[in-house]
């Protein structure tokens, strides 16, 4: 008895909250997700039990049995209406019939619907994504266009140079981007005295520009001005994430569960989205380009449910057709509300540098908050000045591209859409900020303010690789990965067992509660789930028993050293720690490099890795020591079975 004691109790208490706690949250992945069809409302658009009803109308009619909808909500996709079929045939024939019901003002695409008990998901309890390679889907390789960067930010400084001079009162010649690209804005002046005046003020507004003084003939002054190269790698990071964050949006439209978005290299965006088979409707969404547009609002008329009523001449041009030569005729998103907007532009997407959504002092009704850069702040003000009482559009403008196959060849077809997304009467004369009321919701500021500053890419972007994994292939890499998971776990369990007897059996216990903890805080921390995943899973399972043969060897050399069965196995644990501990460490250290410094399925390898050996530590050393001590203590021991 006297070897046991050093074993506490709080220690019994501790492992047997982990392996419950592992347990509960390891216990989702038993339930497997439905094959489903997740309804999304279009931007603008929303979603309520009428559009629910149509789902199941549209379904019935189909003859499509389904396996449960409903409508729910998520803070960070809004509401969404999710329905569950048995098998995949179903669900790409129900995502069809959707599709025509639903029209062009909602997304249709493929999810899967968690099966997971009500009261495990209230506890946080949620089975591992599968990635790609498990579930199937689409990958895309994007590259971003390098020069679309310097093009778009050479034009913006031209268009603020010449609106600074202009400030300024600085007399110039002409101010223009120079005709090899990169080489910056060339400022054409009359004098050597307005060019120093120009200089100054250029090197003091904009300290991103290289200001220089350029060749000069007669009467032709030249600055020259170049965007320094910190500015610019500092212009492709930000373009690189602002077109993450934008893809991460229009992903969210196509309802695909756990998209993997992430930079790769220098200028390439990778985008993995499991569980879709659809690459031409995912393409559609991920290559389009939006931007926005400030116009003049010159009258609205809304559709009453049998006929247009309002501004007389909005209404007869919705139902004649028959638009004023210097106008648009432009709707809101669900088609209620119809537009006539001027056809001159005050300023557009290009020219925003910030937007955020808050609530008016006066009134606290939700609001957004815009600012722009000079250029639009001018021609906001000239607009505002004039125009104070008057109605303002703001435009929401979506350029795609429809694919079809035509004759056995892929038909890219341009399509560019616009919405008026916001119309409200001006208020006061304000130049590069003002705000925007009069929205319905706060949540209807934010997608406002989302759609100002996240709304269009920060360059082009071109899809230079695709490929599709169909499901059958990622159901037969995880019935091999499976099959390797157990293939591994028997052959190290019967190893063990045969070998070290009895202390083998208890170092198979902990190695089963091992992967089930791993599983568990897998699940929990959301690792999404891959073949090189799996890979670590198996490679962990094999590392993990190293620790009980280091104990049990220090065992048996206890024993054969003349210590009592008790004492041994307190020597056995507490000396072979040390070399436990030094050997995991090295293992940590190479799995952190791989979390940290890779991408990918080498980041996926590391990351299931570096929870693997956390995980086997606890269970190889103080499970093994618990379950050890209940089964030795209080009994007087000749031998033991290792």
């Amino acid at each position: 008895m006297q070897g046991m004691s050093d074993f506490p109790r709080w220690r019994y208490f501790l492992v047997a909250i982990v392996l419950v706690v592992g347990i509960l949250y390891a216990l989702p992945n038993v339930y497997a997700p439905l094959q489903a069809v997740q309804v999304t409302p279009a931007q603008g658009t929303t979603l309520d039990p009428t559009v629910e009803q149509k789902v199941i109308t549209a379904l019935q009619t189909a003859k499509l049995p389904y396996v449960n909808e409903s409508l729910k909500h998520d803070p960070s996709r809004g509401d969404y209406i999710v329905v569950g079929f048995t098998n995949g045939d179903q669900q790409k024939n129900a995502a069809d019939a959707l599709k025509a019901a639903l029209g062009e003002n909602y997304n249709v695409g493929f999810n899967l619907e968690s099966t997971v008990p009500r009261w495990l998901g209230m506890i946080g309890g949620r089975s591992m994504p599968l990635g790609l390679d498990l579930q199937g889907g689409v990958r895309f390789l994007m590259a971003v266009d390098q020069n679309d960067i310097i093009d778009r930010q050479e034009n913006r400084y031209t268009q603020d140079i010449t609106a600074l001079l202009k400030e300024r009162k600085i007399p110039f010649v002409a101010v223009s981007r120079n005709a090899t690209r990169g080489q910056g804005v060339n400022v054409v002046l009359s004098s050597a005295a307005d060019r120093t005046a120009a200089s100054d003020a250029i090197a003091t507004e904009y300290t991103d520009l290289a200001v220089t003084d350029g060749q000069s003939t007669g009467d032709r002054f030249v600055l020259n001005a170049i965007i320094k190269p910190d500015k610019l790698r500092d212009l492709q990071v930000n373009a690189i994430r602002q077109n993450l964050a934008t893809l991460s949006n229009r992903i969210n439209a196509l309802g695909v569960s756990e998209p993997v978005i992430q930079a790769q290299g220098e200028d390439h965006i990778s985008v993995e989205l499991a569980g879709v088979q659809d690459p031409a409707e995912a393409k559609k969404v991920i290559g389009a380009t939006a931007t926005l547009q400030y116009v003049a609002g010159l009258g609205e008329a809304r559709f009453n449910g049998r006929d247009w009523a309002g501004d007389q001449t909005v209404a007869d041009a919705v139902r004649t057709g028959n638009i004023p030569p210097d106008a648009h005729l432009y709707y809101n998103p669900d088609n209620t509300v119809a537009y006539l907007v001027s056809k001159n532009i005050i300023a557009s997407g290009d020219e925003l540098v910030d937007a955020s959504s808050g609530n008016d002092q006066q009134s606290g009704s939700p609001s957004v908050n815009v600012t722009l850069n000079s250029v639009g702040a001018a021609k906001m003000l000239d607009f505002t000045r004039d125009n104070v009482g008057k109605p303002m559009a703001v435009v929401y403008v979506e350029s795609t591209t429809d694919t079809k196959i035509v004759d056995g060849k892929e038909v890219r077809t341009p399509k560019t859409t616009y919405q008026v997304i916001n119309y409200a009467t001006i208020q006061g004369v304000f130049s590069n900020k003002f705000q925007t009321t009069g929205l319905g919701s706060p949540k209807a500021a934010s997608d406002l303010a989302l759609m100002l500053k996240g709304g269009s890419l920060a360059a082009r972007m071109d899809i230079v690789q695709e490929g599709v994994i169909g499901p059958s292939l990622g159901q037969d890499n995880i019935d091999k990965g499976l099959m390797a998971v157990l293939l591994g776990l028997a052959l190290v369990l019967v190893a063990a067992a045969i070998y070290y007897k009895l202390f083998g059996l208890v170092a198979d216990v902990a190695l089963f509660f091992n992967l089930v903890i791993l599983i568990a805080v897998m699940s929990a921390i959301g690792v999404t789930l891959t073949m090189p995943g799996i890979a670590g899973i198996v490679l962990t399972l094999g590392m993990a028993i190293d620790a009980n043969v280091l104990i049990c060897e220090r065992v048996r050399e206890e024993l054969r050293n003349g210590s009592t069965p008790l004492a041994a196995i307190r020597a056995g644990y507490e000396k072979a720690w040390a070399t436990i501990l030094d050997a995991n460490v090295t293992h940590l250290i190479a799995a952190l490099a791989l979390t940290t410094m890779g991408s990918g399925p080498i980041k996926g390898f590391g990351v299931t890795l570096l929870i693997g050996i956390l995980t086997s530590m606890f269970t190889s050393v103080t499970v093994t020591h618990a379950i050890t001590a209940l089964i030795h203590h209080g009994r007087k021991l000749k031998t033991l079975s290792v």
